[in-house]
């Protein structure tokens, strides 16, 4: 089981990150070009939440209104659960389990350090569990 400092070493350098107060289009475009379901809302450099294809959906294309007319922060989520980077993959999963979130953000004391996801998770179990059946097929020989 990694740590979330782990998760976060092995991970390119985010580059998805919008304003919040930029439109939910450009946010749209910034997910596109990053192939992610999810972008890093800043404000003034700060963090202040995240939002995802699926706040898109239900924020706006459900309810008729405009991606070039609706801004970032009517829609982002800024109430995720926080981990740090002592956390584990485990303690991710509970979390995500828990509050039925893909994303949590990560905190080193009060710095944002980025965001594990739960593909992020599944990797790390799939990663786990493959070196479980090498070592077990070594074993047997």
């Amino acid at each position: 089981m990694k740590l979330v400092k782990q998760i976060l070493a092995s991970k390119t350098p985010y580059l998805n990150i919008v304003d919040a107060d930029a439109k939910v289009f450009e946010a749209l475009v910034v997910m596109k070009r990053e192939n992610l379901s999810y972008a890093i809302v800043l404000e003034r450099g700060s963090y202040v939440g995240i939002i995802s294809e699926k706040d898109y959906a239900h924020k706006v294309a459900l309810l008729g209104r405009s991606s070039d007319a609706t801004k970032v922060r009517d829609i982002m989520v800024s109430d995720y659960p926080i981990i740090n980077n002592e956390d584990s993959s485990n303690r991710c999963l509970i979390f995500m389990n828990t509050f039925s979130t893909r994303y949590l953000p990560v905190f080193n004391e009060s710095e944002f350090k980025g965001v594990i996801t739960m593909h992020d998770i599944l990797r790390e179990v799939g990663s786990e569990k493959d070196q479980e059946r090498i070592l077990s097929h070594l074993g047997q020989e």
